[in-house]
């Protein structure tokens, strides 16, 4: 029998989440599903936990460990539902979340719909604080949304599907759109867009419904992934801004686009060195300048 949603959980090194994200699955209120979970070569219990469900929709798969985007890759190409949904495996479903976006798939003929998020930390508990960064910084993209009104500019704004976790597409669209690109952190910024681009206007945004709890783990730290995962955010900003554009107008906005990211670098540099400890001030360098031509203009006049 043909399940009428497949759903896709890649899974790697969360012996401590994939448990309530195997369950929020299972506990569905719509129960027509296949279950697709490849692991994606983890070193803990991650495997053992999985296999510990006996569900005959559950659809288990080991593999060397090939990263998210491939481990996606490979789910993608065994899917049989005429839906196709993705949760990371840290991540958890609301109960109703797959019936809930099967309806409006259904009311609208959508061909991608994603909802808004609740942030928990590694226990489970929701990050509320307004001003807490994450969500100041969410906040800050959905409100650029509702004021701009246009997915596709409010997406070159910030990612605020946050996840591929809060990925949802007709299997047509998923075989359209095809696999996701080999970018380690920002695959699903990659692929909404082309999402977008394959269905102008028939990506959906639920703004108003949490329909799924996204996790934000205390234990992250700035470090070498930060730096690359912005490095990725502009390359994906500026592909996706030029894809958007009339042909004749992309050297323009090529150009000023490398430009704008030249400056920013340029006045990280100069604001590093005033800084220092001992550089002097703009005040103290345009005096120093001055005096400088000042002793240059006396020499050439005692020389005459």
């Amino acid at each position: 029998m043909q399940p009428k949603i497949s759903v896709i959980i890649p899974a790697y090194n969360h012996e401590r989440f994939i448990g309530a994200a195997v369950e929020s699955v299972l506990n569905q209120t719509c129960h027509d599903f296949e279950l697709i979970v490849i692991n994606d070569g983890s070193t803990d219990r991650t495997g053992e936990i999985i296999q510990s469900y006996r569900d005959e929709r559950i659809i288990y798969r080991s593999q060397e460990n090939q990263d998210a985007y491939n481990t996606l890759n490979r789910g993608l190409g065994m899917v049989r539902g005429n839906y196709v949904a993705i949760l990371n495996s840290d991540d958890v479903y609301f109960p109703d979340r797959l019936q809930r976006l099967i309806t409006e798939q259904q009311a609208t003929g959508a061909q991608c719909l994603f909802t808004d998020v609740v942030p928990i930390s590694d226990e489970g508990v929701e990050f509320i604080d307004p001003e807490f960064g994450w969500n100041v910084w969410h906040r800050k993209n959905r409100e650029y949304f509702r004021q701009c009104g246009d997915l596709y500019v409010a997406f070159l704004k910030g990612n605020f599907m946050v996840t591929t976790s809060n990925l949802f597409l007709s299997a047509e669209a998923a075989a359209t759109v095809g696999k996701f690109c080999s970018l380690r952190y920002l695959h699903d910024y990659d692929y909404i867009f082309r999402v977008m681009l394959a269905y102008p206007g028939k990506v959906r945004y639920l703004a108003d419904e949490k329909l799924l709890y996204y996790r934000i783990h205390s234990g992250n730290t700035l470090s070498e992934a930060a730096i690359l995962g912005r490095e990725q955010d502009k390359a994906v900003i500026r592909k996706y801004m030029l894809a958007a554009i009339g042909e004749q107008f992309k050297p323009f906005a090529a150009a000023g686009a490398d430009r704008l990211m030249e400056l920013e670098q340029e006045l990280a540099a100069v604001r590093q060195t005033l800084a220092r400890p001992g550089t002097p001030g703009i005040k103290t360098l345009c005096g120093q300048l001055a005096g400088a031509i000042k002793e240059k203009i006396k020499k050439i006049f005692c020389r005459s």
